[in-house]
């Protein structure tokens, strides 16, 4: 076998043992994996003791929330990379060393300048071993610049990812407020309607046997149970949406599904409909106040320190040092020395690369400021639906809250009336279903005002709690906290 061809095979071997093939995962790591992510989706949460309150909802939302916990983990990562990007700005200081020995002396031999004699005896002035060290200390003014340029940029990135937090535990107490009533009015009701599902399936067996038996007419019989078809049909339809409510709950509070828990259901509050704030009082504040401007505002003035950098990267490097060696060759008079000393570059061709760079600057400065207008016409229409959507949803349900009563006030006339037989058993059953469609009628209006109260707030960029406080507080403490900050919502807004 020739030379050539071992060594053709050679490096045939060699490239085979770099190649990488995609490797599966097998059926037991997929389990493994899957089985951790559902050990810890819900680990380490307090216990359930007894109802579950909105503010304790709003509390435990805070404090498990996985899309709140992955915002606040962002916002960790892009505080390390601040801190990283603070150091380069930090002289370099490199340590290395070196060894190495020869297979034969490193002898040789001189030439005179003047005469062109050379020397006929070899000689040395190193050895066949080298062993050398040193610690060299360097800094360059242009990358102390840029790192500098590089390091407010990255300070603005974390507080890109606070407003983004910001924006999520918004989102996050306004989708808790909503699901808790819209819960709570399924928990109140749900027993009301089953005891009264059963009746109605009874009253439609009596219908159909009157019917069969000619004690009443057949139109009679059907447009009865027409009647009670059709809202039976809109309970459910009610039911339906109620139902899901809960499972959202749970979902924001970091519950398992099929979790069981009850709430703590308040009362509800009559509705007014004055605001404290005007419309232009409530968009200014909200420019003051949103994380989407904000994190507008922070993206732009990135884009500027970006030009800045543009502009550090045209001039000259500069870099002084100072170096300490050793060396272990015998031969030197010192081995042991010090170095100093200062280099000058300049990139050239970053001169003409500049002006493409500062037309992307500007081009990018375009398109952000493009950006922040449709964001201010976008929260100036929100807060403006907001408001309106408030006042309407206040009217909504005032005019569910008298249907209501009107209608308490009929079942107990038809009651009075059925218990001297004045009224017959269809109207009875028939104006118990529409009691409780009234009722659920009304908690889903109040669900909707509630929620329209958290909108208002949001759509203004009002915080409603302190995210930095969540972490080392328990779910009661911080469910108290909440309720107090709620309460100071109104008087923290007029003094702004």
């Amino acid at each position: 076998m020739t030379r050539k061809t071992l060594i053709a095979m050679a490096a045939a071997v060699a490239l085979s043992g770099c190649a990488v093939t995609p490797e599966y995962l097998t059926g037991d790591e997929i389990t493994e994996f899957t089985g951790n992510n559902l050990r810890d989706v819900t680990a380490s949460q307090e216990p359930i003791h007894g109802p579950i309150s909105m503010f304790e909802a709003m509390a435990r939302a805070l404090k498990y929330n996985l899309d709140f916990r992955v915002e606040q983990m962002n916002t960790a990562l892009a505080m390390g990379d601040a801190e990283l990007k603070s150091w380069d700005m930090l002289p370099k200081a490199v340590a290395s060393s070196g060894w190495s020995r020869r297979s034969n002396e490193p002898g040789g031999r001189s030439q005179s300048l003047l005469t062109g004699l050379t020397s006929l005896v070899p000689s040395k002035s190193t050895e066949k071993t080298s062993l050398t060290a040193d610690l060299t200390f360097s800094w360059n003014i242009l990358d102390f610049g840029l790192s500098y340029v590089r390091a407010l940029q990255a300070a603005d990135k974390v507080l890109i990812a606070q407003e983004r937090k910001r924006k999520v535990i918004n989102r996050v107490i306004e989708d808790v407020r909503t699901a808790f009533w819209r819960a709570a009015s399924e928990q109140r009701l749900s027993g009301a309607l089953a005891r009264l599902r059963k009746r109605v399936r009874r009253a439609l067996v009596n219908s159909r046997h009157l019917a069969a038996s000619g004690q009443t007419t057949p139109l009679t019989a059907l447009t009865y149970e027409r009647e009670l078809i059709s809202i039976k049909k809109q309970a459910r339809q009610l039911e339906q949406e109620l139902k899901t409510a809960k499972l959202q709950l749970a979902a924001l509070m970091n519950l398992a599904p099929g979790a069981r828990f009850t709430l703590a259901i308040p009362r509800r509050r009559p509705a007014s409909l004055r605001l404290r704030w005007d419309a232009k009082r409530m968009i200014a504040i909200a420019l003051k106040n949103r994380p989407e401007l904000r994190e507008a505002a922070y993206k732009a003035r990135i884009n500027r320190r970006e030009a800045d950098a543009a502009l550090l990267e045209l001039l000259p490097g500069a870099t002084v040092y100072t170096a300490l060696n050793v060396d272990a060759n015998d031969f030197l008079y010192n081995n042991n020395w010090v170095t100093w000393g200062a280099k000058a570059s300049w990139n050239l061709m970053r001169l003409f690369r500049y002006p493409a760079r500062k037309r992307q600057v500007e081009a990018k400065d375009k398109v952000l400021h493009a950006q922040a207008l449709a964001l201010t016409m976008a929260v100036m229409t929100q807060v403006y639906v907001a408001r309106v959507r408030y006042i309407y949803q206040g009217r909504v349900l005032n005019a569910a809250r008298e249907y209501y009563d009107v209608q308490r006030r009929i079942l107990r006339q038809v009651r009075a009336a059925a218990a001297t037989d004045a009224a017959s058993e269809q109207t009875l059953i028939r104006e118990q279903m529409n009691t409780i469609l009234a009722a659920a009628r009304y908690d889903v209006s109040y669900a909707d005002l509630q929620n329209a109260i958290a909108n208002v707030y949001a759509s203004m960029g009002l915080d409603p709690y302190d995210a930095d406080a969540v972490k080392d507080m328990s779910v009661k403490a911080l469910a108290a906290s909440l309720r107090r900050a709620w309460n100071r919502r109104d008087v923290s807004v007029n003094a702004m």
